[in-house]
């Protein structure tokens, strides 16, 4: 008669009980548990921890005294944040929508990376932001190719790399228009032309309001056809203006102050033409008031990229005043709109 391998008994091939181990001496059937602090064979006891933290260290999740708690920086240093900080006295806001990049200073987006002037030290009765012009008697603008504008056609404010000889780069530019003015009504347009310095703070403003029909020489000395910007700085206060002279056949502007009284004077060339047989620069030369001494020059230079892109150079003597050194700056964006803009757009 058979044995019973059902109900309360355990079949022949069962391992042991669980919980409980092999009988001493024996090998460990294959796939059982071993008890809970019972080595496995091969292996020697397990160690017994490590040792504690030496007396006079820090225990851990309490920091040493006299350190910052993390997420409570240390009094007295700045907070991390984006965008501007407060404005420095003397200094206009930044324009509504114009951030600089976060722990960035100087790098604008779409502009080739420069280094930057050094900001010279403070110059009595100097516009604070212009103590840069002070050290220099040369100054390079480019400008930035708009990728957009290239391959769509859709007209976008400008944007300018202001630089000194030795390729620092002392300012940047940037247009404020409107839309439908570009689109429609091309380098005629009004504008404002915002120049901040290494620190993103806004240090010249140069703007000129839009007139139909404007800009013919011949009829310049009129007010309703004479083409005029006036430049500030700080923002708020006028420190000179550039007026579009009448005359037969050359560009003709008058260098005033925030008085109104000439101080200089520009002449253009007869022939304003560039292109691939015309690659010599156009110069428009700057003269005393009794025109004939030339202190400078505003340059239209030939750098092979006009068809998206302007170059200029500006030249005047290096003990010119500030403000009428940064007056020449807004005859050269006057000059710019009124010649170049307009056959970048035909290039086009």
């Amino acid at each position: 008669m058979s044995e019973n391998t059902t109900g309360t008994g355990t079949a022949p091939d069962a391992g042991p009980a669980p919980g409980t181990g092999p009988a001493p001496g024996t090998d460990p059937v294959p796939g059982s548990v071993l008890p809970q602090g019972q080595p496995q064979p091969g292996y020697g006891p397990p160690q017994q921890g490590y040792p504690g933290v030496p007396p006079g260290y820090p225990q851990p999740g309490h920091p040493q005294p006299g350190y910052p708690q993390p997420g409570h920086p240390q009094p007295g240093y700045p907070q991390p944040g984006y965008g501007y900080g407060p404005a420095q006295p003397g200094y206009a806001a930044p324009p509504p929508g114009y951030q600089g990049q976060p722990g960035v200073v100087g790098v604008q987006p779409g502009a080739v990376s420069a280094p930057w002037m050094a900001k010279p030290e403070t110059v009595p009765g100097c516009p604070p932001g212009l103590e840069y012009l002070t050290q220099v008697d040369q100054l390079l603008v480019h400008q930035v190719v708009e990728l957009l504008e290239a391959f769509t056609n859709w007209e976008t404010p400008n944007r300018y790399q202001i630089k000194n000889s030795l390729g620092q780069q002392v300012y940047y530019a940037f247009e404020e228009s409107d839309v439908c003015q570009r689109q429609c009504c091309g380098p005629s347009r009004g504008f404002i032309m915002h120049i901040v310095d290494n620190t993103n703070q806004e240090v010249m403003r140069v703007s000129r309001e839009f007139k139909c029909c404007a800009g013919c020489c011949w009829c310049a000395d009129s007010d309703c056809c004479g083409l005029e910007v006036v430049v500030e700085a700080p923002v708020g206060q006028v420190i000179g203006y550039v007026r579009q002279r009448g005359s037969f056949w050359k560009a003709s502007y008058d260098i005033m102050n925030a008085e109104k009284e000439t101080v200089l004077t520009i002449l253009g060339p007869c022939c304003i033409c560039q292109g691939i047989c015309c690659t010599w620069d156009q110069e428009f030369k700057v003269f005393s008031t009794n025109g004939i001494d030339e202190i400078g020059k505003v340059s239209k230079q030939w750098s092979g990229r006009e068809r998206y892109a302007s170059d200029f150079g500006l030249e005047f003597p290096m003990d010119l005043d500030a403000k009428v050194k940064a007056t020449l700056v807004g005859a050269l964006f006057l000059i710019e709109f009124m010649f170049f803009e307009q056959r970048k757009n035909r290039r086009r």
